[in-house]
């Protein structure tokens, strides 16, 4: 089980923060759920089965005062796998306060800071660390420590950054499933800078809205949320190696009645490295199709890398074709479909995503990942025998 320093830290800071404020009028919210993955064929690891049930607690506290300018925030998250010992799993994904003026704010603690707008991959989204062990999809974030200026002026919004300690990538165990065939030795993660976890990371951001058009500009140095991976003496093992980075990128939106237009592009910069990729496409929606309530999105995007590299990304010339239907029920019902598939050869990878509320608190949901590479060179290639179909249960308080 995984609980950072940095992460207890901030639970006594906070804790001495909330004696100091008059009234304990705390609202707590959240979810429990079960849920159980069953997966397609056997592992070609000989210590994972095809069965993978588990249970969550994700618990929300909040608290504001000076009539709503000062907020506390703590969201935490608990798994407990049947299987995978690196998948149970603590972690603060907040602990934050948050002080509102007329135009600006300030944040401080375990924060979550959401980048982009592309639904095939979040270039642009650096700032979090990716919790991979949740889910391959990469869109579930570690809580990160962190200090937030923002100014709100009528020429945009900017976000500036202080990240005083960094949160190591989560990998599946050797009984986990979806990984390479030599396990991550997490515990012996190599930096390049000297002050490994403890590298000043610092950010900042514009953004604004010019009418239709959501446009973001960011610049991020610090320590590569994505490491490189480098074998162990012994070569059954591999050990996570974090490069400093430059990451100068632009997300844009653009909105024009059932149409949006959506791209993301990076540029990045590493001893090792230097490359440029880019997400774009869009969405067209049919508004209650057949006189009903049902909308059907259609969705279209296309992923490039520069670096021609399978190992160092699967998605380097690749097409993401999708739908996406909403009920506007009672019940919330919801179904996401889609595909990545690669232009130059046979590689893909499919998804789907369902759910539906059950009464006021309980969700059910669905979840599919299917996965199909040819190239040894691919890191598909690795998780080709990991297709899985997951259900979860969850109910809310």
């Amino acid at each position: 089980m995984i609980l950072n320093v940095s992460v207890k830290s901030a639970c006594v800071i906070l804790a001495f923060s909330l004696l100091s404020v008059n009234g304990y009028a705390w609202e707590l919210t959240g979810y429990s759920a079960a849920e159980y993955r069953y997966f397609q064929y056997e592992s070609l690891n000989s210590e994972a089965t095809q069965h993978n049930p588990s249970v969550v607690l994700a618990p929300e506290f909040y608290h504001d005062w000076d009539e709503g300018n000062q907020n506390i925030l703590i969201s935490a998250f608990l798994r407990i796998d049947s299987e995978d010992a690196e998948r149970t799993h603590l972690d603060l994904r907040e602990a934050r306060w948050l002080l509102v003026k007329n135009d600006w704010e300030l944040q401080l603690g375990i924060g979550k800071v959401y980048w982009g707008v592309t639904e095939s991959q979040h270039l642009v989204d650096v700032i979090n660390q990716t919790d991979l062990v949740e889910n391959s999809d990469t869109e579930d974030k570690l809580g990160q420590p962190m200090i937030n200026l923002s100014f709100f002026k009528n020429w945009g919004t900017v976000d500036l950054f202080v990240l005083p300690y960094f949160r190591e990538r989560t990998f599946a165990g050797k009984k986990g499933r979806l990984r390479s065939q030599l396990v991550v030795e997490s515990d012996k993660a190599q930096y390049e800078s000297s002050a490994k976890q403890h590298h000043l990371d610092i950010a900042a951001r514009w953004s604004h809205t010019l009418g239709d058009w959501d446009i973001g500009l960011s610049h991020f140095y610090g320590t590569n949320r994505a490491p490189l991976f480098i074998p162990n003496q012994t070569f059954t093992r591999l050990i996570p190696y974090y490069e400093i980075m430059h990451q100068t990128a632009m997300d844009i939106q653009h909105t024009r009645e059932s149409w949006l237009w959506k791209l993301e592009v990076i540029r990045r910069e590493t001893s090792l490295d230097t490359f440029t990729a880019l997400t774009g496409g869009l969405e067209y929606t049919f508004y209650g199709v057949f006189d009903s309530n049902i909308d059907v999105g259609l969705i279209a995007e296309y992923l490039w890398d520069d670096r021609d590299n399978e190992l160092a990304t699967p998605f380097e010339d690749d097409l993401m074709i999708g739908t996406r239907l909403a009920w506007n029920d009672e019940q919330s019902t919801e179904l996401l479909l889609g595909v990545i598939q690669d232009v130059d050869s046979s590689d893909s990878a499919w998804n789907i995503e369902a759910s539906r509320r059950i009464g006021n608190r309980w969700k059910v949901s669905l979840e599919g990942r299917f996965f199909k590479s040819d190239q040894t060179n691919s890191t598909l290639y690795q998780i080709r025998d990991d297709d899985y179909i997951q259900l979860e249960l969850a109910r809310y308080f």
